[in-house]
């Protein structure tokens, strides 16, 4: 199985000012930050994003990270959410870390393990949530995406900005 962290923290803003959360990278080996996961896919086209989606993403202080930093996506349900929960605390040091000015979780089952790790991080606003834009709810991915993109915080302070 790929390591994937090396080519996701090629992509980090400094500062980290909108925080994306996956579950996990999938299981198959594609990866949003290699453009060539269903979610890079369905993430580009709520941003509208040009060919050069991944630069106007990190320019603009936005970062993908995952829940658990190994596949789960395989998995039968039970052990994938115990993978999830065990993963609570290391997460957390990586959003004390990180220390977005906002959260977009990216699947809804994961919601409380997040929540609980902005706690631990003290972490105290209320993240955006969408249905993960997979098993046709791409339309309902898109329709919270719609409702969120424009309130989220960037590194220039404005609302996202494509490529020029």
């Amino acid at each position: 199985m790929p390591n994937f962290e090396n080519v996701r923290s090629s992509y980090r803003p400094a500062p980290i000012t909108t925080l994306f959360v996956g579950e996990s990278a999938p299981y198959g080996g594609t990866f949003f930050y290699n453009q060539d996961s269903g979610l890079f896919r369905e993430m580009r086209k709520a941003f509208r994003g040009s060919e050069l989606f991944l630069d106007d993403f990190k320019r603009n202080g936005f970062y993908l990270d995952d829940l658990v930093l190994e596949p789960v996506n395989h998995l039968q349900r039970k052990d994938r959410m115990s993978l999830c929960r065990n993963s609570v605390t290391a997460f957390a040091k990586r959003l004390k870390s990180y220390n977005p000015r906002a959260i977009v979780i990216l699947l809804k089952s994961i919601r409380p393990m997040v929540l609980q790790a902005m706690r631990e991080a003290r972490l105290l606003y209320e993240p955006f949530c969408t249905p993960y834009p997979g098993m046709g709810n791409q339309p309902r991915f898109h329709k919270a995406m719609i409702a969120i993109i424009p309130n989220l915080p960037t590194a220039t302070a404005s609302t996202w900005k494509e490529h020029q």
